[in-house]
């Protein structure tokens, strides 16, 4: 099991990973650098999920890289363009040389003795053990498990005659065509599926336990294409970006500050959408608050045409359990099925579910804090990229990656060969996402805890992080510095 050596290694060939390695060839030209991918392709989410009509679920101008501008006519764009676009950054850059597939990381083991990280992973093609070490972690393999989606237990499903799918593992010779499809779920992927499958399948139905908030705008951004007509695309699209990026926030903000003028102002929205004949109040009318939980987004009112068509309905209600035909429910209504799809959501896990271990000593994520949104508290050299919840992955993404070459370029600056975060003070705990949804509920004790306060609050606000991140002093007092040959720590006061 030969052992090579890196100044960094990246975990993960997707958005992130890409955008990681275009900044450190940038920011850190000297350091050497590899990155291990699990599956076989570059793309990330957008090579694994292949479910009809996958689509972004944020702008592109936003969900883009700051480095590279989107230039492809549509804002929210369809999976395929978007895997184009991360691939041809990875070739335009070189970096898809740096790539070694099939590797997927098990276990992260750090020396202080030699202020050096151990990554093992798992060579899939051949089923061996690899060993590889670096000096840097930077950890791109978002936050939700590759291998299995969230699949509830749902009653009486081993009697259904029909099929049922995870949108995760969507197989590639699905004929839906004049089938009966029920989709339960009522996020981002279901709202997709349904209107893209409308229209073949015989009947689609979208069933939830409650409804969602749900916009709609257009695919098409006007103003973007405007100012592309105006300016260098470049210019173009950096200032589409801040304009988004402003909206974003705001609209954000009016939610958490204004919630039920906000609550009142998208339930109109929705009867504009639907028609005044729509139940709105019973489909699309959630009990808790505006972002509370994610927002989902429909382009062109998708969504709303195929419900006032006909070709796809929503039923608000209870699964009691699955028959042979179909599923019937708490109401007692039976909704017949030749095809369910659990679009039930995601399953978290920190650090792609591989082991952490510091000096020997075993730690869990759930033991850390995280400092920055990025690095884990007493674990050195190791950060991760963890995007925005209320806006684009992006966005929190570059801020991540241009961070950590900031601070890598201070240790070589001073001579220092690990930064490890430490909490000081009587730091109060709490979720590192605030998200009060499923998915995240299920999670928390797979996460690092944030605390209450900066360094260890995980801002959801780009504007914030953008001052912290890109322009604050990397030399944190949260931050301890050491020299192996020395054996010397020194504080962030003293950096």
């Amino acid at each position: 099991m030969a052992s090579t050596h890196f100044d960094v290694i990246i975990v993960g060939a997707g958005l992130s990973g890409i955008g990681a390695a275009h900044h450190l060839q940038q920011g850190c030209p000297d350091k050497s650098y590899t990155i291990l991918e699990g599956r076989d392709a570059i793309g990330g989410t957008w090579d694994l999920f292949r479910y009809p009509g996958i689509r972004s679920d944020s702008d592109m101008y936003t969900l883009g890289y700051s480095f590279r501008p989107w230039r492809d006519g549509k804002a929210i764009a369809d999976g395929p363009s978007i895997l184009d676009y991360v691939r041809n950054t990875a070739a335009e850059g070189g970096i898809d040389r740096h790539i070694r597939f099939q590797h997927w990381v098990t276990r992260y083991d750090w020396s202080s003795a030699d202020a050096t990280w151990t990554v093992t992973a798992k060579n899939g093609k051949t089923g061996k053990t690899v060993r590889l070490t670096a000096s840097f972690v930077l950890n791109c393999s978002g936050y939700y498990r590759y291998d299995a989606g969230y699949m509830p237990d749902f009653p009486g499903i081993d009697r259904f005659a029909g099929q049922v799918i995870h949108p995760q593992h969507w197989p590639e010779d699905l004929d839906y065509a004049g089938k009966r499809v029920v989709v339960i779920g009522s996020g981002a992927t279901a709202v997709t599926l349904v209107p893209a499958m409308a229209g073949t399948a015989a009947d689609v139905t979208m069933l939830q336990r409650s409804p969602t908030y749900i916009v709609s705008l257009p695919d098409v951004d006007a103003i973007a294409q405007w100012l592309k007509r105006l300016l260098p695309a470049k210019a173009a699209y950096q200032l589409t970006r801040w304009k988004n990026v402003s909206l974003q926030t705001l609209f954000y903000q009016a939610c958490r500050r204004y919630p039920k003028l906000m609550r009142r102002i998208l339930r109109q929205h929705l009867k504009t959408q639907l028609g005044r004949d729509f139940d709105v109040d019973t489909h699309f009318n959630p009990s808790y608050n505006p972002w509370d939980q994610r927002l989902c987004l429909v382009p062109n009112g998708d969504l709303f045409r195929a419900l006032r068509r006909g070709d796809a309905h929503v039923v608000t209600d209870h699964i009691e359990t699955f028959t042979e035909t179909g599923v019937r429910l708490q109401s007692g209504q039976t909704l017949e099925a030749d095809i369910v799809v659990s679009a039930t959501g995601l399953n978290l896990v920190a650090l792609g579910g591989a082991e952490l271990s510091v000096d020997g000593r075993t730690l869990t994520p759930n033991e850390t804090m995280g400092f920055k949104g990025m690095m884990l508290s007493n674990v050195p050299n190791l950060a991760m990229v963890v995007g925005y919840t209320n806006a684009s992955w992006t966005l929190k993404a570059d801020l991540t990656a241009e961070y950590v070459c900031r601070l890598l370029q201070h240790m070589d600056r001073h001579g220092y060969d690990a930064c490890t975060p430490v909490v000081d003070g009587d730091v109060a705990e709490e979720p590192f996402l605030d998200l009060d949804a499923g998915y995240v509920r299920r999670a928390l004790e797979q996460l690092p805890k944030q605390g209450d306060r900066k360094p260890w609050r995980l801002y959801q606000n780009y504007l914030l992080d953008l001052l912290h991140l890109r322009f604050g002093k990397v030399n944190d007092p949260a931050l301890h510095f050491d020299r192996v040959d020395a054996g010397e720590r020194v504080s962030a006061q003293q950096a």
